[in-house]
């Protein structure tokens, strides 16, 4: 089960540490507008898909909140079929389409769970909050 932070469940973008700080950064700017997740980790946690006007507590490496963000959208798709739309509304920079594919296969490698084109994925897209 993920954290709960004020009655609403947890965000933890990235790996704890400087990677969260950043993306973290990226979201209070406004430029970070979306996340892409694993399914697999909805069912080992036991939780469900995100939904449209969820609410969540976008936390730092500490485990506080830093953020409130609301979902504006939610799709299952595959790592091979996420869109340059999807990846460039991420906001870390990467150049095109490719970038980001090394780049979240990179991570994911790292974190023990390689993926392939048919890698069922979980793209969100959000809005920052104002006032929290």
């Amino acid at each position: 089960m993920w954290p709960r932070v004020d009655g609403m469940r947890a965000l933890e973008l990235g790996s704890p540490g400087e990677m969260r700080g950043r993306l973290n950064a990226l979201v209070l700017s406004g430029r970070k507008r979306a996340t892409t997740g694993l399914l697999a980790e909805y069912t080992e946690e036991g939780e469900e898909l995100e939904h449209v006007g969820e609410r969540l507590a976008l936390l730092d490496t500490e485990g506080r909140s830093v953020a409130t963000i609301e979902i504006t959208g939610v799709e299952r798709t595959t790592f091979g079929e996420v869109t340059w739309e999807h990846a460039a509304a991420e906001g870390e920079g990467d150049a095109d389409l490719a970038e980001w594919r090394a780049g979240h296969s990179r991570f994911w490698a790292a974190e023990g769970t390689p993926v392939e084109d048919g890698t069922p994925l979980v793209c969100l897209t959000f809005r920052l909050v104002p006032g929290n």
